[in-house]
């Protein structure tokens, strides 16, 4: 949705040198070095601008080995307003298609919804599969659409439940629709939710970004990701925002995984690409 802002790339050197005293380190002896550093309260949301500030002011404190990455760049925006429920099935409707592609079929949907503000759970599932078939839109997607819709109309999903609800008990509610993995719902936090502490452990490219930054040896596992970022806490979505513009600066790509296609699934930087979410 959109173009990224460019900004001017990180040299291809980068990152700095790890401030342990070896250069590169296996995962087993790698461990953060000890911070003290005051958690700053969360009042709101990333679509705030001093949130973004304390943000970016905790992490330099926490972990001063990112803050180059941090001064590279201009704030994030965190600027998406669509309804829970749209940004759904935007997301939906964007997976696994070029951007051109997606928009394409996107902006036949809302048409035949009757307008962007008419993209509800009824006007969803007064679409018949043929319709939708015939914009473009494969059967797979037809379902996944159709079950979204649906865990609105039987009140599983509601915009209000999901803006309420806690971040464990939302990833686990959103990964029951068809179409949505655990990365995927972790990526519609960050970019639609604005949520300010999420990281997607099971991005490779978020992955392959903090193998760069510490310059770790090996690929850190998922499972090992919570321990190798606990600094970042409260607002390790910021911190994941700029690892991927980190890999994106490098030109690197982490190994696809396999289990993870939903809708929504990151691919290095240009992780909003087709979804209405934007890197800003």
């Amino acid at each position: 949705m959109g173009e990224q802002t460019r900004t001017q790339p990180l040299p291809l050197s980068y990152p700095p040198e790890n401030p342990s005293p070896a250069k590169s380190q296996k995962l087993s002896s790698h461990s953060s070095p000890h911070v003290t550093a005051v958690l700053l309260p969360i009042t709101s949301l990333l679509s705030s601008d001093d949130v973004v500030a304390a943000a970016l002011c905790h992490l330099r404190i926490s972990d001063p080995v990112i803050a180059p990455v941090i001064d590279a760049y201009e704030p994030p925006k965190f600027e998406n307003s669509d309804t829970p429920f749209l940004a759904l099935a935007k997301s939906i409707l964007y997976q696994q298609i070029t951007q051109k592609a997606g928009t394409t079929i996107y902006n036949r949907f809302v048409s035949l919804c009757g307008g962007e503000s008419r993209v509800c759970p009824i006007s969803v599932l007064a679409l018949t599969p043929p319709q939708l078939l015939q914009i473009g839109v494969s059967a797979r997607k037809v379902s996944f659409l159709h079950d979204l819709a649906n865990k609105y109309r039987t009140g599983i999903l509601s915009d209000s439940k999901i803006l309420s609800m806690e971040d464990r008990a939302l990833v686990s509610l959103i990964a029951m629709v068809k179409g949505f993995g655990v990365l995927s719902v972790h990526i519609f936090m960050i970019f639609s939710l604005h949520r300010p502490d999420v990281l997607p452990v099971g991005d490779a490219n978020l992955r392959k970004g903090v193998q760069i930054l510490y310059g770790l040896e090996e690929l850190p596992r998922p499972s090992q990701m919570e321990k190798l970022c606990q600094r970042w806490r409260p607002y390790r979505s910021v911190a994941s925002w700029y690892i991927w513009r980190l890999i994106e600066a490098n030109g690197v790509q982490g190994k696809a995984e396999s289990g993870e296609t939903a809708a929504g699934s990151p691919k290095g930087p240009a992780i909003t690409r087709g979804c209405g979410w934007k890197l800003q």
